[in-house]
């Protein structure tokens, strides 16, 4: 079926349900924000396949909400579908709510399937329609009903990670949450967030693609602790470990009967943006509810001592990966046939020569020239360019180690560029430079500091569309709540928390022109204390990720002699942590392209 004729068949269910408008977002029973293939119900009815979208689909209109990453993008993969494209952000651009206030009629009926909402969006939704009197039916996942051929659930065996990684026990985890729990005078948890659960279990899993997670529910009271889980997933080393604490392990769907269940006397805490609104509404109405953000959501972005060693291990082996790849492209474009999908699997395939890798962290982008214009774009044998000894080409990767998770973006210049491709790569390093030399105090948030990077590029008229950075999961999520660079608070993300020590974040900030070229540069850095004085505690960045920012794209002139000294630095550190590790040739190259300016 083509996307118009699926929207089409989800029409006449939704005609025979009684139904007026239909949601179908991009997240999983979990909130994902990325999913396993079974969940992409919004992809299966659009046909776009950006990570983050809504689609509404009313009895005249369908529609795909997403953000500045993917407009480009997603007006590509409608053509032709009969779902408009609404540019979210964009002015005169209505919510999702608007849309859904304004072309629902009175007493009309919401529908969507309640496993894939959250709490907080069905309440919000449910308090807004409410002044036209119009119902919310979350009980149908229609999507099912004429997905004919859908992908399984997910099979993939869990596995412990061990504690020489994590740096603290699954009893350690849990007495630091019910201390928490304690606090919040709250009895009973009620974990659904993938990445939460497989922090605190220290348990991975291959169940949604790049995102080492596995799929289940948590419940945790102040002396029992429940798994809902396929059992089948967990090994015996899984096991011995659950037994110190008595862990009982039920069947993955039994979580919405099991919260029915829950006793009065209970106080449950939740977190409203993360558990569905399914699971939710089965909690007894008379049990009280405390909503905050997860615990879990909090310990586990300040990283320990353990984690930060085993972070800064993972990075030399993905430096010197990334060097690798370097070092053969700049040598060989234009001379062999490399495309961006065969330049991908390049630098997978050195990735995979590294140590305790086990898999990428999230799709590569890989864009030459224009493509490098969408900032996450995916290259198919249909778009696959070749690259050749001209232009740039921009590569966006990371891998997923036993000892951590990287990201990191390059943009490499292939042959001759102009001079305003010049000023805009030298623009993009200066930004990237200057948050990377920030010094700040304690008590400042990602927002503060935005501006450091993204004010470069703003002083010549130009902006990118997309955080500057995002926090990053210990070989978990490459996308980790709290911690982030944006400029504008955004409602549906949460990263407003404090840079505390030990948070790592990436720093990416860009230049993205249509139709002409694309240049991002990304580090990751880590939080760390600086000096204590009568000002208070200062608090600075250390940098983790080590490999050559290409100075065939710097004009040293129009950068700072504090920006050129930082460059010399961060290149000499470069080169002390990665030579080691090439052959001879590669040194040599390497010697090249980290030399002063």
């Amino acid at each position: 079926m083509k996307v118009k004729d699926r929207v089409s068949k989800l029409r006449e269910l939704m005609k025979e349900k009684n139904i007026d408008a239909y949601i179908i977002p991009s997240s999983d029973s979990h909130q994902s924000e990325y999913v396993g293939d079974y969940f992409k119900s919004r992809e299966f009815i659009s046909g776009f396949t950006g990570s983050a979208g809504t689609v509404i689909v009313t009895k005249e209109e369908a529609g795909l909400w997403t953000d500045g990453r993917y407009f480009i993008q997603a007006e590509a993969q409608l053509e032709g579908s009969t779902v408009k494209l609404f540019k979210m952000a964009q002015e005169g651009v209505p919510t999702t709510a608007e849309y859904l206030y304004d072309n629902i009629p009175k007493g009309g009926t919401l529908g969507f399937d309640g496993r894939v909402v959250s709490s907080k969006e069905g309440a919000n939704l449910s308090e807004k329609l409410a002044e036209k009197d119009i119902k919310i039916e979350y009980e149908y996942d229609l999507i099912d009903m004429i997905w004919e051929d859908r992908p399984a659930l997910s099979d993939s065996k869990a596995f412990l990670l061990d504690v020489k990684y994590t740096g603290e026990s699954f009893s350690s985890k849990l007495v630091r949450l019910r201390e928490k729990m304690e606090q919040l005078s709250t009895t009973c948890h009620v974990i659904t967030s993938l990445d939460d659960i497989a922090w605190l279990f220290n348990i991975r899993g291959g169940d949604v693609e790049f995102n080492p997670v596995v799929l289940s529910y948590a419940v945790v009271t102040l002396d029992k602790v429940y798994l809902f889980v396929d059992e089948n997933k967990l090994n015996d080393e899984i096991n011995s470990e659950f037994a110190k604490e008595n862990v009982v392990i039920k069947p993955y769907n039994d979580i919405y009967e099991f919260v029915k269940g829950i006793e009065s006397s209970e106080v449950v805490l939740i977190d409203g943006t993360k558990i569905n609104y399914a699971v939710y509404n089965n909690i007894p109405e008379d049990v009280k509810k405390v909503d905050q953000h997860n615990p879990t959501l909090f310990f586990k972005a300040v990283k320990n001592e353990v984690e930060l060693k085993n972070i800064r291990n993972s990075h030399i082996k993905d430096g010197v990966a990334f060097t690798k790849f370097m070092y053969w492209l700049k040598n060989n474009a234009g001379k062999i046939e490399i495309t961006e999908i065969s330049a991908s699997q390049k630098l997978e395939d050195l990735r995979r020569e590294q140590e305790g890798f086990f898999e990428p962290s999230f799709s590569t982008i890989a864009g030459y020239k224009e493509h490098a214009a969408m900032m996450h774009y995916s290259a198919t044998p249909e778009t696959d360019y070749k690259l050749e000894s001209e232009g740039m080409f921009l590569i966006d990767s990371g891998g997923q180690y036993y000892d951590g998770t990287t990201d990191i973006t390059r943009t490499m210049v292939l042959g001759p560029i102009s001079d305003e491709y010049k000023l805009h790569f030298t623009s993009v390093a200066r930004g990237m430079i200057s948050l990377s030399r920030a010094k700040f105090l304690h008590g400042c948030i990602g927002y503060n500091l935005d501006v450091l990077s993204r004010g470069i590029m703003w002083q010549m008229g130009i902006d990118y569309q997309c955080g500057t950075g995002h926090g990053i999961g210990f070989v978990l999520n490459v996308h980790e709540a709290p911690n982030g660079f944006r400029w504008k608070v955004s409602p549906d993300r949460f990263e407003t928390a404090v840079l505390e020590e030990g948070m790592v974040t990436t720093n990416e900030p860009g230049i993205y022109i249509e139709g002409s070229h694309g240049i991002r540069i990304e580090n990751e850095i880590v939080t760390r204390k600086a000096e204590k004085n009568m000002y208070g505690q200062f608090m600075d960045f250390e940098v983790v990720t080590f490999a050559p920012i290409d100075l065939d794209g710097i004009v040293p002139e129009l950068m700072t002699h504090e920006e050129r000294e930082y460059l010399n630095w961060y290149h000499g550190q470069v080169f002390e942590k990665i030579s080691p590790h090439l052959t001879n040739e590669e040194r040599e190259w390497l010697k090249k392209y980290t030399r002063s300016i």
